[in-house]
């Protein structure tokens, strides 16, 4: 229940336009106005959001500030006496990171026979996978194809994507929905037992495969279960804090930390599969996020610092639709599914500023536009301007009850606050939700400069280009995770390690003295306003 007078005010507005809203389509924009619109109003055009980077493979490139200062940071063991040939865990392929990607890594290195171990600084499906809720996108039905679905994603992510990356990503999509049934995923299905699907921001086609608004958290149980019913060894609360070479310059596993003693420990292995996620705990231009804890972009700075470039890293996806009230929830998900299932975004006079399901990006420009000085059209809350979304338009268009079973994760979460949704519109702002840039990856899933290392998830870079549709993360984390397990798995058979080393720990030291940047130790939570001294 809202108890502002000035949002009961809007509310009033609100209802008062929504049968002559509900009778018309908001028109779509043209890409010149789009253009137009990013470069005005999104966070990755603002330049004070970035610095440049002086040193490793990116030289000369910007890259948000709070990622740069760990990026141009020491690492925490530099200086610290690790015994190389004391290996306490050895094995064929390591997966850094239990979220979807590093489980079905996992699981395809197992099947394939591979000797494949887990570590995770947090427990298994502590992950950006386990809160992801709008959907999986894939091309499995009559009216639609591969080729349609690639089409729609290499034009939302501004045509910047790896062709043979999202290739790989939408001809695979249907192998991956059905292996996800097979483990166990319940999907959303008619009374014929045929898949429902709907549209997402930026589809041409109806192809977005749902468990209710509990997708990720479905397809995250079903994935932990099969690890552990395999049996497959996860070390838990044990974060990868250095990747280890050999005397050959491949990649020869990683020192890991326990996180409740701080005792560092040696994992040797033939292949490694970094799939640490994202990088939302770090809170970008002082955003708030839908992002687990984990999410701070360990797997970048462990790649970087080992010599594997990044691409795109200065692209963020600001998901649409954050919380913005009330402040219990400020930045939780509202899944893209309210949208695609018709509720509308409203600004305080009731005004329908944009259609609903434009791309991410341009949605959220439209946001902040709104909210903004410039048009002064946010409605006024403790912690900000936000806009409403007209969620009682859902049962209008498809019946009572519909809220209540296709996105009761919504409804409960705003239920608790006694903010019924069905009755109620509600209120959002854009909140930091997916990096669209990682680690530089070919084809295949290994990084071009470091031997025998892989990355999946979200922690690659090129996938999706510099914006990613709704639907296609869930996906990526299944496409690419069993292909690095695959993969890895057939590599970890020809290689023959050397001596154990972390030179390039030493070495990347020299090089940030060189470059005068002052390492000293600095709290994270400092970093979006210290130009000074940095420490990971």
């Amino acid at each position: 229940m809202y108890t502002l007078a000035n949002m009961q005010d809007s509310i009033k507005k609100v209802e008062a336009t929504r049968a002559q809203r509900m009778a018309t389509e908001p028109r779509r924009m043209t890409a010149d106005e789009k253009d137009a619109l990013l470069a005005a109003y999104h966070p990755d055009y603002k330049e004070e959001g970035f610095i440049t980077l002086k040193v490793g493979p990116n030289k000369g490139e910007k890259v948000p500030t709070e990622l740069g200062y760990l990026l141009e940071s020491n690492s925490r063991i530099l200086g610290v006496d690790i015994d190389l040939d004391k290996v306490d865990y050895d094995v064929d392929v390591l997966v850094i990171g239990a979220g979807g990607a590093g489980s079905s890594a996992a699981i395809e290195a197992h099947e394939a026979g591979a000797n494949v171990m887990i570590t995770t600084k947090l427990r298994i499906g502590d992950a950006n996978t386990m809160m992801a809720e709008g959907g999986i996108q894939a091309a499995d039905k009559e009216n639609d194809s591969p080729a349609q679905h690639y089409l729609d994603a290499f034009g939302g992510g501004h045509f910047a994507a790896r062709p043979e990356l999202l290739r790989k990503l939408v001809m695979e999509a249907p192998d991956a929905i059905s292996w996800l049934e097979n483990l166990g995923v319940m999907f959303d299905k008619d009374e014929n037992g045929r898949m429902v699907t709907t549209h997402g921001g930026g589809t041409s086609r109806k192809r977005m495969h749902a468990c209710r608004d509990y997708s990720g958290a479905e397809i995250m149980r079903t994935l932990r279960d099969e690890v552990i019913n395999r049996g497959i060894p996860v070390i838990e609360f044990s974060s990868a804090v250095e990747l280890i070479k050999d005397d050959k310059g491949q990649v020869a596993g990683a020192v890991l930390q326990n996180m409740e003693t701080g005792e560092y420990q040696v994992a040797k292995a033939k292949t490694v599969i970094i799939a640490t996620g994202g990088a939302g705990r770090l809170h970008y231009n002082n955003f708030p996020t839908s992002n687990h804890y984990g999410a701070t972009a360990d797997g970048l700075i462990l790649g970087y610092r080992a010599g594997a470039p990044l691409l795109y890293q200065d692209t963020i996806q600001y998901h649409p639709t954050g919380a913005a009230y009330p402040a219990q929830i400020f930045g939780a998900l509202v899944t893209e599914k309210v949208r695609s299932l018709g509720a509308m975004l409203v600004n305080v006079d009731g005004e329908a500023f944009m259609h609903p399901l434009e791309t991410r990006d341009v949605s959220a420009a439209s946001i902040i536009r709104e909210c903004s000085d410039d048009r002064n059209e946010g409605v006024e809350t403790p912690q900000g301007k936000a806009v409403w979304l007209d969620t009682p338009m859902i049962e209008l268009i498809h019946g009572e009850g519909t809220i209540e079973k296709r996105i009761p994760a919504m409804f409960r979460m705003f239920m608790q606050y006694g903010i019924d949704m069905r009755k109620e519109p509600i209120l959002v702002y854009p909140t930091l939700h997916y990096q669209n840039g990682g680690l530089e990856i070919n084809g295949e899933g290994f990084t071009n400069t470091v031997n025998n290392l892989l990355v999946a998830g979200e922690a690659v870079g090129g996938i999706h280009g510099r914006n990613r549709l709704m639907g296609n993360s869930l996906l990526d984390v299944i496409v690419f995770g069993r292909d690095a397990g695959k993969a890895a798995a057939a590599k970890a058979k020809d290689v023959t390690l050397g001596k154990m080393n972390l030179d390039h720990v030493e070495k990347y030291a020299e090089i940030l003295k060189e470059a005068g940047i002052d390492t000293g130790m600095v709290s994270p939570q400092l970093l979006p306003n210290y130009a000074g001294k940095r420490h990971l």
